[in-house]
């Protein structure tokens, strides 16, 4: 979703949209806020959300889970650094942790500065290494990779494997290294529309480099920067050690149980991973360390892992959590309304959808997957879900936009949504031909609204003799990149700003590409270098109305969202985004202290 002013996440959204996030088109760059000194100190604040850890690395197509993105703002891997997205969906620069600044237009080059005192959690001071790191993982610099439909490499070596995409990111040659290993310069070789949310910090390069073999990283920088850039028409067997390196941050934060393994906790934020009981909790704990603008006054945050919403409110009503961020529906709305707690409400840059997997056999005939479709009971899974709580919400009919952005009722006008206004079993039927194909559907069987979405269109596809078959799992999130179904149904959520999510959904090489769509990859990628606003429409408008004529899937709804507080804790502001109320974590305060 191209969103200006969130992932709104809408609440229940599960999936983050991740890698580089893109730029508003309207950036505030004042410097990072942190709580007044009168703000009361210390405590714990427990939050509840609906899903669990699986990965202390959000940034990988099989970790972009919004749980996992929440810890990684936390604790600095993704989302703060230099800068944030504020409520009202600006930038805000975060010169206490460091600064950047455009030093040239032609060619685009962007100088980032770290404070002197920022360390790691564990002590080693963050330095440039760092820096080159994440622009070697984000950039996509050493990749010869050539993938076929499904996303997989045919030919030469992807090394790093991240959920958002390189468009954009990859115009760049090598940084430059300055002011005593506390500075990069990038150098792009084309404009690229959202270098003020390049944020060059991930994980700790003293880190890879252990992992990779290597003694420092200082070692590291040196092998990276004598590589040559990848070449896919040409492309040379793989450096092992930057293999090494790759396979640990692909792979390695990826966790079943509280590590055992110190090194994956290293924070560079705020706050540090310090335990985990999964299904349970996560705990979260001040960082020593952290130079930042972003410093907590409390000194815990307790993630509390209750996907149900009825038993959210009611954990929330017996001060079991304080924060809580269900799944809004008219119950969940009523039931928080009978208790003490203050009920912040709004839209979300979010929505849910259904996708059709283009690698799957049931979906290769074009008529197929128009039939099914054409039986999506989307007014009915609307009416039922979000009517209640929302009872001005409409049907989604754009892949690109949200009902309150400016373009989307000119690219629906354009787009050949209306084909699929009403269900039409008979036209279903018609382009079947007698044929009765049997889909699999993944979801997440955790998530109440997904239930009702998938017994709504098994129902309704029956009807046209389509047999949908319940592929649903708890642990869809790890199952969503591997392909094994027909379509899928879930939320999307985006941070709110700029236009990286289009490469990363529509683009081959896209990490969120998981249902392996190809048609519209060079629009897409185009859309990254192209600042005209009146071309970047145009451009949104072609991938909008490619993938109605399709079959890509179908837009179900936009996401109403709600936070329940109570009355314990101060400075929770509402949040349509990714981070939820997670975003202003910083200017929390607790009335008593809760140890």
């Amino acid at each position: 979703m191209h969103i200006k002013g969130r992932k709104a996440r809408y609440a229940v959204s599960a999936i983050a949209l991740a890698g580089v996030t893109a730029l508003a088109l309207s950036a505030c760059t004042t410097s990072g806020s942190s709580s007044t000194s009168s703000a009361a100190k210390g405590g714990t604040v427990t939050v509840a959300v609906v899903n669990d850890l699986t990965s202390l690395n959000s940034q990988t197509p099989q970790g972009n889970l919004d749980t996992n993105g929440q810890v990684g703002y936390l604790n600095g891997s993704y989302g703060t650094g230099f800068q944030y997205i504020d409520n009202n969906f600006k930038i805000v620069h975060d010169d206490k942790f460091g600064k950047f600044e455009k030093t040239s237009d032609d060619p685009l080059t962007v100088k980032y500065t770290l404070n002197k005192d920022d360390k790691w959690s564990d002590g080693e001071p963050i330095t440039a290494d760092d820096m080159i790191l994440a622009w070697a993982m984000n950039s996509g610099y050493y990749d010869s990779a050539t993938l076929d439909d499904e996303g997989k490499v045919t030919k030469g070596t992807q090394y790093f494997t991240i959920a958002g995409s390189t468009a954009g990111v990859d115009a760049t040659a090598f940084p430059t290294v300055g002011d005593d290993n506390t500075s990069i310069t990038l150098k792009y070789s084309t404009p690229y529309v959202d270098w003020e949310l390049v944020n060059p910090i991930a994980q700790p390069a003293h880190i890879v480099a252990k992992k990779a073999g290597l003694s420092s990283a200082a070692d590291l920088t040196k092998l990276l920067k004598g590589l040559p850039k990848g070449d896919k028409d040409n492309p040379v067997a793989p450096d092992a050690t930057l293999k090494k390196a790759a396979d640990f941050v692909n792979t390695g934060y990826d966790i079943t149980a509280f590590p055992t393994d110190k090194d994956l906790l290293v924070s560079s934020g705020p706050f540090v991973v310090s335990a985990w009981t999964p299904g349970q909790s996560v705990t979260m704990t001040k960082n020593k360390y952290y130079a930042g603008g972003l410093k907590p006054n409390v000194d815990k945050i307790v993630f509390r892992i209750i996907p149900d919403a009825n038993a959210q409110v009611t954990a929330l009503q017996n001060g079991e959590v304080d924060i809580i961020n269900p799944q809004a529906s008219a119950d969940t709305l009523t039931a928080l309304k009978a208790t003490s707690a203050k009920v912040l409400a709004g839209d979300q840059v979010s929505y849910d959808h259904l996708d059709l997997n283009f690698g799957s056999t049931v979906f290769q005939d074009a008529k197929v997957r128009e039939a099914f479709l054409k039986t999506i009971p989307r007014q009915q899974i609307l009416d039922s879900i979000v009517t209640p709580v929302n009872p001005k919400a409409k049907v989604l009919n754009s892949q690109i936009w949200l009902p309150s952005q400016d373009d989307y009722a000119a690219s629906v006008k354009q787009n050949g949504s209306e084909k699929y206004d009403k269900v039409d079993i008979e036209g279903a039927k018609a382009l079947l031909g007698g044929a009765t194909p049997t889909v699999r559907i993944l979801y997440n069987t955790n998530n109440p609204n997904r239930v009702d979405e998938f017994q709504a269109i098994q129902a309704s596809a029956a009807k046209a003799g389509i047999k949908v078959e319940d592929s649903g799992s708890p642990d869809w999130s790890t199952l969503l990149p591997g392909g094994n179904y027909d379509a899928s149904l879930f939320g999307w959520i985006s941070p709110g700003a700029g236009t990286t999510q289009i490469p990363q959904l529509f683009s081959s090489a896209g990490g969120g590409n998981y249902n392996r769509y190809t048609a519209t990859n060079d629009i897409a990628i185009k859309t990254q270098t192209t600042l005209d606003k009146d071309e970047l429409v145009k451009l949104e408008q072609q991938i909008d109305k490619q993938t109605f004529t399709d079959g890509y899937g179908l837009p179900l709804f936009q996401l109403p969202g709600v936070f329940g507080v109570n009355a314990r804790v101060d400075g929770v502001k509402y949040m349509g985004n990714q981070n939820g109320p997670f975003w202003n974590f910083w200017e929390w305060s607790v009335k008593s202290s809760k140890k």
